[in-house]
C-alpha cells in the first residue's frame, strides 16, 4: 500500500477522521497541529457527523435525536460545532470549509425549486458571515448561488483568517448538547426506512449517490437513516408524536409499505430493491449494530 509523507497508509487520516467525527471535535486543534504540514484545514461535514453521535451514542438511554430533517446546522451540538470548527481553524491559520446541504435543483417544479433555492441560499450565507472559508454543494448548478454569497462577504480575498472569533466559546457540553430530541413522526420513521431503502437498492445497482425525494444521499446519510432507526428502537425515548414506541415490529411492519413506494419511484429493475430491504432489516432491527452499512453491501458484490 502507498505511504503519504507522515508515514501512514493513504486515507489512514481521512478514515479516521470520518469514523470518529464527534471525537474528533474535541481535539481539532491537536489535529491541526500534527497535520500543520500537510492538513489543507477541516471541514463541516455535517452528515457523517450527525452518523458519529448516533454511532457514539448509541447505547445511552438518555442520547435520542428528532427526525433527521430537524436535525439542521442550526440544531445546538451542530451550531457548536461548527463555530469551534471555524475558531479553531482560523487560530491555526487554515481553511474551514463549510458542510455540504444535501438539497439539489428540482426540474419541472419552480414552486419547489425556488424553496430548494432559498435553503442553498440560506445555508452558504450562514456559513460566509460565520466566516467560513468556501463550501460543498450536492450539485453543478449550484456552484454559482453559493459562490455569490461567499464573494458578497469575502470580495476578492482568499479566506476570512482575520475573522478570529473570540466571541465563540464552545464547550465540551456545548458539543454534547443533543438537541431537538422531538419530534419523533412517523412520517420520519417512514422516511429513514424509504431512503435506506431505496439508497441501498441504488448502491447494489452501482451508484453510491443518489437523488431521493429532491436531496443528494451519500452513504453518510443513509447511515444516519439506518442508525436513527436502530437507536430509536432501543431507546426509551424513541416514540412517535401519539405516544407509540418504535419497535423492531413496527419497523418491520413498514418496510414492505415503504419498499413498494421505492419500487414504484424507480421503476424498471427493482431486484436489488429487494434484497436492500432485507439488509436494510436486518442492519436496523438485528441486536448488533454493524460499523457500516456499506459492510453487508460489499459482500453481495
Amino acid at each position: 500500500m502507498a505511504q503519504n509523507e507522515i508515514g501512514l497508509p493513504q486515507g489512514t487520516i481521512k478514515a479516521t477522521v470520518l469514523i470518529e467525527t464527534i471525537l474528533a471535535a474535541f481535539e481539532m486543534d491537536e489535529i491541526l497541529y500534527e497535520l500543520r504540514e500537510h492538513s489543507a484545514g477541516l471541514n463541516a461535514g455535517r452528515w457523517d457527523y450527525i452518523f458519529s453521535c448516533i454511532k457514539k451514542f448509541k447505547n445511552d438511554k438518555n442520547f435520542c435525536l428528532a427526525d433527521r430533517a430537524k436535525v439542521t446546522m442550526t440544531a445546538p451540538f451542530m451550531r457548536a460545532y461548527a463555530l469551534l470548527l471555524l475558531k479553531t481553524c482560523h487560530y491555526r491559520g487554515a481553511p474551514a470549509m463549510g458542510g455540504m446541504s444535501a438539497l439539489i435543483p428540482i426540474k419541472n417544479d419552480p414552486e419547489k425549486n425556488a424553496i430548494a433555492m432559498e435553503g442553498i441560499i440560506s445555508d452558504k450565507r450562514r456559513d460566509a458571515t460565520d466566516g467560513y472559508d468556501g463550501g460543498w454543494v450536492a450539485h453543478p448548478g449550484l456552484v454559482e448561488p453559493a459562490m455569490k454569497e461567499f464573494v458578497a462577504v469575502l470580495g476578492d480575498k482568499p479566506n476570512q483568517f482575520e475573522k478570529q472569533r473570540p466571541d465563540v466559546q464552545v464547550k465540551g457540553s456545548d458539543l454534547l448538547d443533543f438537541k431537538p430530541e422531538t419530534p419523533i413522526t412517523e412520517g420520519g420513521l417512514r422516511m429513514n426506512i424509504n431512503v435506506g431503502i431505496h439508497y441501498l437498492g441504488a448502491w447494489l445497482a452501482g451508484n453510491g449517490c443518489v437523488p431521493i425525494h429532491n436531496l443528494m444521499e451519500d452513504a453518510a446519510t443513509a447511515e444516519i437513516s439506518r442508525s436513527q432507526v436502530w437507536q430509536w428502537i432501543r431507546s426509551p425515548k424513541g416514540k412517535l408524536e401519539d405516544g407509540t414506541k418504535v419497535t423492531a415490529e413496527l419497523v418491520r411492519k413498514l418496510i414492505p409499505e415503504e419498499l413498494a413506494k421505492v419500487k414504484a419511484e424507480v421503476g424498471g429493475e427493482t431486484k436489488t430493491y429487494d434484497r436492500a430491504a432485507e439488509i436494510f432489516e436486518q442492519m436496523s432491527t438485528s441486536e448488533d449494530f454493524a460499523e457500516f452499512l456499506t459492510l453487508p453491501l460489499y459482500e453481495e458484490v
